[in-house]
């Protein structure tokens, strides 16, 4: 029986659960498609057999992943309004993110 590698890894301020093959969106990283990168900052690590956790990061413990492409995510609208002042202001914005997938654990 075949156990996979399972690890939460913190980046852009954001958690994200992972494991080998997964494509995941994060906020903007430097880098070219195609590079290679390291997220250092494992929370959690574990498989069927052993768990271990960090205080808050697991020390020698690191996540690899290739970034597939950067691109804007959909466009979010808000709106500010305020009754009686004939106050209304629509605004939009879209987020810069990149597509990483996770080669090694």
């Amino acid at each position: 029986m075949e156990y996979f590698m399972l690890a939460i890894i913190k980046t852009g301020g954001k958690q994200y659960k992972v494991k080998v093959g997964d494509k995941i969106k994060i906020e903007k990283l430097e880098g070219d498609e195609g590079s290679k990168i390291v997220f250092s900052e494992v929370l959690f690590l574990g498989d069927e057999k052993k768990v271990s956790t960090g205080t808050p990061f697991l020390k020698g413990a690191k996540v690899e992943g290739r970034i597939l492409k950067t691109a804007k995510q959909k466009k979010v609208v808000g709106i500010k309004f305020k009754a009686k002042k004939r106050y209304k202001v629509k605004f939009g914005h879209r987020q810069t993110m990149t597509e990483v997938e996770i080669t090694k654990i």
